[in-house]
């Protein structure tokens, strides 16, 4: 079955790998966020759910109402570049600060 979601007021499916929408603005923000590997209903449940997140939009539940979608975790945090104790010290150009 495929997923629905609506987000800026336009509803988008998601079935077999690949999105569809009336907008074209909309269906190439999906697209960049396919996974084509989401074959079962589940996991097009699960990547749906994941766009819906990301954008701040609502998915359909089974009973036809519309729920909204919880944002998602964050992929990147800035423990994966700062020191444990001095997240001061985090950004690309942290080797140009003076140590001390």
């Amino acid at each position: 079955m495929p997923a629905r979601i609506r987000i800026y007021g336009k509803e988008a499916t998601f079935a077999r790998g690949q999105w569809t929408c009336e907008d074209d603005a909309l269906q190439a923000m999906l697209e960049a966020l396919a996974d084509p590997r989401a074959l079962t209903a589940e996991q097009e449940h699960a990547h749906a759910l994941y766009a819906a997140g990301r954008f701040g939009g609502l998915i359909a539940t089974d009973a036809g109402d519309w729920t909204p979608a919880p944002h998602p975790e964050a992929e990147i945090k800035l423990e994966d570049f700062a020191p444990a104790r001095q997240p001061e010290r985090a950004g690309w150009l942290s080797f140009l600060r003076k140590k001390r």
